[in-house]
């Protein structure tokens, strides 16, 4: 791998650790489609490496970095595949849960340096209030890098005797619990377009016994570890990271692409794609759309991240411009890699061509609800001084 958008040499030990592995993802990125999963090899070398434990606390033995050198790192993954960068974002945003839970719970989760966790935050589950535990079922979608994973965490809403709990808002009650993927159902459903390698299939469980030291809840619990990081908005950190994949995915389609056009001769001419004038203007606009969505989100994290490592509360547009930015990223990456693809001409039409692969995973980002188009109503919102709900800012 060579021209990266980010040096994460000097990201601790982890950095260079995980450049090590970038040309084996890049070449193993067809496999990894084909058999529609991460690797198990592959995942386990990434976690050997410390690329799940990113955002895990320091107390656990994680590296607890700043969401810039997180968004560095997953960028940087995606630029080899995105499929591999995807599966290391939702297993480091799920040891979030970590900086929530009793330290036992989480150490007993968490704490081996090399274990692999996912889940699903959606209250797609169903969970019954039994005093000490929660008697669980339910049936989750988008269960990245599951067959991976130790432990899996799902989101249900929160029943007792019978009668769904609220929230003081009188918003239904939901949390997080987290199980052993030993008790889990995995279910053949990802079948899909785009991030194939993901092994995003779901998975389920029924009447499984969850201690209540295994849960939590995102929007009415408060993070144990005082870290600076856990006072960044968690929903954030989430978007940050499919946009960081998008990202990293778009400009990946673009070297590529340019590489192509240098050396790719137009049939019958003689010239080069590069002597064409068309061929210019358009590759020039996407590197100036793409550099502009990477900056703009760079300059996003680090208003957010001086606003958190301060006394007060993040505020309502430091959240809302850093969703913004998230969401624009995406949608400005998945345009540039259908400038590629379209630049790439017949050749790009074939599937187990990359840039048709690029294209694919970008267009399925877009779909995440942390980054949808939704979010620019949401933030648009906060920019004229509108009511919204907080909670999922």
């Amino acid at each position: 791998m060579t021209g990266l958008q980010y040096d994460i040499s000097n990201i601790g030990a982890v950095g260079p650790a995980i450049m090590a592995l970038l040309p084996e993802i890049a070449a193993r990125a067809e496999e990894t489609e084909k058999a529609r999963r991460l690797p198990a090899d592959l995942a386990a070398k990434l976690a050997a490496a410390g690329a799940f434990n990113l955002s895990k606390p320091a107390a656990l033995g994680g590296l607890e970095l700043a969401p810039l050198d997180f968004m560095k790192i997953v960028a940087t993954v995606a630029e080899a595949d995105a499929s591999a960068g995807w599966c290391v974002m939702i297993a480091v945003t799920s040891t979030l849960g970590a900086a929530y839970m009793p330290e036992a719970a989480a150490r007993e989760i968490f704490g081996p340096d090399d274990v692999i966790t996912g889940g699903v935050f959606a209250p797609m589950g169903k969970a019954e209030d039994r005093g000490d535990h929660y008697l669980l079922s339910g049936q989750w979608q988008w269960g990245s890098g599951s067959a991976n994973c130790s432990w899996l965490g799902g989101g249900a809403m929160i029943f007792k005797d019978g009668e769904l709990q609220k929230f003081d808002n009188g918003a239904p009650y939901h949390r997080m619990l987290f199980f052993p993927a030993k008790d889990v159902s995995f279910i053949d459903s990802w079948h899909v377009a785009g991030l194939k390698g993901t092994g995003s299939g779901d998975f389920a469980v029924e009447g499984l016994t969850v201690p209540k030291d295994r849960s939590v809840s995102f929007v009415g619990d408060q993070p144990r570890d005082p870290g600076t990081l856990y006072k960044f908005p968690l929903f954030g950190l989430l978007a940050l990271g499919v946009s960081s994949v998008a990202l990293g995915n778009a400009r990946a389609a673009l070297e590529e692409i340019r590489t192509i056009a240098i050396h790719k001769k137009t049939p019958g001419g003689g010239r080069s794609m590069a002597q064409r004038a068309t061929v210019q203007a358009e590759l020039a606009r996407a590197t100036a759309h793409l550099g502009g969505a990477f900056g703009y989100l760079e300059n996003a994290i680090g208003e957010c991240w001086a606003e958190a490592q301060g006394s007060e509360e993040i505020s309502a547009k430091g959240r809302a411009k850093l969703r913004l930015a998230c969401a624009h990223a995406t949608e400005i990456s998945a345009e540039v890699c259908k400038t590629a693809y379209t630049l790439g001409g017949g050749a790009a039409v074939y599937s187990d061509n990359s840039l048709q692969r690029r294209f694919r995973d970008a267009h399925v980002a877009t779909q995440h609800i942390a980054t949808a188009p939704a979010v620019f109503e949401l933030a648009g919102r906060i920019l004229l001084d509108q009511p919204v709900d907080m909670a999922m800012l």
